[in-house]
């Protein structure tokens, strides 16, 4: 009934599982966690110090993780900057996925 509030209850955290549970967002997080999962290993294996393969994750996960980016200089902060970046786009990925396979019908989750 659109009156009620049945799904009231319902948090953001249960909206935002909802969101990254779908499968263009797992998707998504799959390609970004290759991608990791390459810089590393390029990086590990270019003796120069001069692999610019950081580069790709932080492009794979703009505009969240330019935000991220300005913050203390070190390892710890581009993981950080990358795993947010990644998960705020597959959010709305997912959310964008869940409206357009609605349709013309309400949320559910409202």
């Amino acid at each position: 009934m659109p009156g009620t509030d049945a799904h009231a209850g319902r948090s953001t955290f249960h909206r935002l599982g909802l969101n990254l549970r779908n499968p263009f967002a797992l998707g998504y997080l799959g390609i970004c966690l290759a991608i990791v999962v390459w810089t590393v290993v390029v990086t590990v294996m270019d003796d120069s110090g001069e692999s610019m393969a950081g580069v790709v994750p932080v492009l794979a996960t703009a505009p969240a993780s330019f935000v991220l980016l300005v913050l203390p200089d070190g390892k710890a902060m581009f993981v950080v900057a990358v795993v947010l970046g990644a998960l705020v786009n597959a959010s709305v990925i997912g959310w964008c996925a869940r409206a357009l396979t609605r349709g013309g019908r309400p949320d559910p989750t409202r």
